[in-house]
């Protein structure tokens, strides 16, 4: 990321998904002390926890709680026509991943929320609870790419029947026994995809991608780069397209003909990381 970056040019930098701020710092030590962050995130205990990350780059650092869809507005406020590198690095983070109340772990039991800005108003229990079997089973099956997705929605529309599902466990419960597969049999989790079909949903977090990235042309300077790390291959099919595009009309070049993925090592040493794929382009012209 920091090499394809490149922000020992200096200048200003967008992290639009700062998390925890793990990649803000590396581009701030890389960078020349004059440079400038902006980090975004939608949610609130990312901006808190990203503000005691880099607390020690002071001005140089602003964060800002708000969905990376408005980069343009964000922009704007902050009089900062046009940026010199804009990362994206999708999904939820860890920390929502391990934490049971927020309703997107696999480990560990906890509502049904899955939303990444708790003041979104939908839920995935909304969703699981109120949505019709087939609208389920499209949901599932667009986002979670899950071949046994009308399996999982009938067994979860049956479910729901008898008792609202309200917990994470429920819903692993029903989706295991609709695959016919139990947790430990076999390397993936049976409701991972079912998961992330719920929390894309929830989240709306491919259109949300879609908003950000028709943005990027002409918030990106000529000789900027964009970074995007996908860990799914609906995100990674959205940015392979939109940079498709970009490189037609003559506006970018493409850095990475085939995606970047994580060395052996570096999944056996944070697994985590699996499934990461990280493509990049320059910025070469403006837009005609």
């Amino acid at each position: 990321m920091v090499s394809l970056l490149r922000p020992e040019r200096g200048g200003i930098y967008v992290d639009a998904t700062v998390g925890g701020g793990g990649h803000a710092r590396a581009i701030l030590e890389a960078a020349p002390p004059d440079t400038r962050l902006i980090g975004i995130d939608w949610d609130e205990e990312a901006i808190f926890t990203a503000r005691d990350e880099l607390e020690e780059f002071g001005e140089r650092v602003v964060l800002v709680r708000e969905n990376f869809a408005k980069l343009g507005r964000i922009l704007d406020i902050l009089a900062i026509p046009k940026v010199d590198g804009i990362l994206f690095d999708l999904g939820p983070s860890l920390h929502q991943l391990v934490t049971g109340y927020r309703g997107f772990s696999l480990h560990a039991d906890g509502p049904l929320d899955m939303r990444m800005d708790r003041r979104l108003p939908l839920t995935a229990a909304d969703i699981v609870n109120r949505a019709t079997e087939e609208e389920l089973e499209r949901i599932i099956r667009e986002y979670g790419e899950e071949p046994k997705a009308r399996a999982i929605a009938r067994a979860i529309v049956k479910a729901r029947r008898e008792r609202p599902l309200g917990t994470t466990l429920q819903l692993m419960e029903v989706v295991s026994k609709a695959i016919g597969r139990s947790v430990g049999q076999g390397y993936i989790h049976p409701a991972t995809r079912t998961f992330m079909a719920l929390r894309i949903a929830v989240n709306r977090e491919i259109e949300q991608l879609e908003e950000a990235l028709r943005q990027v042309p002409e918030r990106l300077k000529v000789g900027g780069r964009l970074v995007v790390i996908s860990y799914q291959s609906l995100e990674d099919r959205t940015v392979k397209n939109f940079l498709r595009e970009w490189e037609r009309e003559g506006i970018f070049e493409v850095l990475t003909k085939k995606p970047v993925v994580p060395s052996r090592e570096e999944v056996k040493q944070n697994p985590s990381s699996r499934g990461a794929k990280l493509r990049a382009a320059e910025k070469v012209a403006e837009r005609g």
